[in-house]
């Protein structure tokens, strides 16, 4: 069921929306969450139909918030809110609200959005593309439990890292860390077989790819190794390689959909390692609203720092590498159990702000893992 509702307000949505249930028959609210979509008539379609799916494993009100640009100086001026409601099966298994604010309205958004959020239900705000510098800071981020983002959308992408460091606040997220979830997870695990002292790392990825930067920030802050960033045609992240003193550990995926993991001393194994869409990050971001730790450490560690530690940082000894793999794989064995994604323990306080990695730049694909 869809309903159009022009020049309204936000008692009058809700209004709508409580008529819309009984119509359908279910006046019954079994959602579990709001869920903010901040976006642009552009890529409203895509972050509703992802949000959508989502919603088959997180029931929930989607809110949309669409800022609509006025031409003129009188139409600016002009305050006009326009909504469209799906409830039942065009809105996948809760219901949606797109909100579409003009003129002054547009400076207001979060006094529309706040009387449409679920009661006793937490707030998750999403940024398909265009995220404020300050997420917590921003009057929408602010009413959100959780903060997600993506910098893969950004222009610079490896600077808009840097700006997460700096105003990161507890409830930020990534999208762009969501996706390297599946590589931190294997490689924790195949450190947890190894009775080894790694000594240094190897990334490979495309350039300006964000999730390549996070997983080197991360090796090098739980590692304590230096961490040297390469160049490939992707698609995305294709290879992680850690020098051990008895041979080196490669994880490597070539085609964005089968892995191999090669360890020394054992035959080579193909692992599933598929690209995901965001729909599936989407959900797995839901499923967890506590602040992310590990983000937040490997995030501050800093692009530059990466390089100003190489060649200087010193190897843990194996019993120190092995212990924090073993924290890393055991969070992700009891997350495979649960259902929610694997988190390995983190602890830094370093800071930097990011550069771009050295190496002979390389076409950037269209793909985003």
């Amino acid at each position: 069921m869809k309903i159009d509702l022009t020049e309204t307000t936000s008692s009058k949505i809700n209004a709508a929306l409580v008529q819309a249930r009984r119509d359908i028959g279910t006046p019954a609210i079994g959602m579990v969450l709001t869920l903010v979509i901040v976006t642009d008539e552009e890529n409203a379609y895509d972050a509703l139909k992802s949000a959508n799916d989502a919603s088959h494993e997180h029931p929930s009100r989607i809110v949309v918030v669409v800022k609509r640009v006025s031409r003129s100086p009188r139409s600016r001026r002009d305050a006009r809110l326009d909504a469209e409601i799906r409830v039942g099966a065009d809105s996948g298994t809760g219901e949606t609200v797109v909100l579409r604010l003009h003129g002054e309205l547009v400076n207001h958004a979060q006094s529309v959005v706040l009387p449409l959020l679920l009661p006793d239900a937490p707030v998750v705000v999403w940024w398909p593309e265009g995220a404020p510098a300050d997420l917590a800071g921003d009057p929408l981020g602010a009413l959100g439990q959780r903060r997600i983002t993506d910098t893969y959308s950004s222009e610079e992408p490896i600077g808009a890292l840097g700006l997460r460091a700096e105003a990161y606040a507890p409830g930020d997220t990534d999208l762009s860390w969501t996706r390297i979830t599946p590589w931190r997870s294997m490689l924790a695990a195949a450190l947890d077989q190894q009775t080894v002292s790694v000594v240094s790392a190897t990334v490979e990825g495309e350039d300006e790819n964000p999730s390549c930067e996070l997983l080197a920030m991360w090796l090098a802050d739980r590692l304590g190794v230096p961490v040297k960033r390469t160049l490939s045609d992707g698609p995305g992240l294709t290879a992680v390689r850690l020098e051990t003193k008895d041979g080196v550990i490669v994880l490597d995926r070539a085609d964005g959909a089968l892995a191999t993991l090669c360890m020394p001393g054992q035959p080579d194994r193909a692992v599933a390692l598929k690209r995901r869409d965001t729909a599936e990050l989407l959900a797995e971001e839901l499923r967890r609203l506590d602040p992310d730790n590990t983000y937040e450490a490997s995030l501050k560690f800093g692009v530059d720092r990466l390089a100003a530690t190489a060649g200087t940082a010193k190897p843990k000894p194996a019993g120190g590498a092995r212990a924090e793999a073993a924290d890393a794989g055991a969070g992700a064995n009891a997350d495979a159990e649960s259902g929610t994604r694997a988190e390995a323990d983190a602890g830094s306080d370093g800071k930097g702000s990011p550069a771009k990695p050295a190496g002979k730049p390389a076409k950037r694909a269209a793909a985003k893992q």
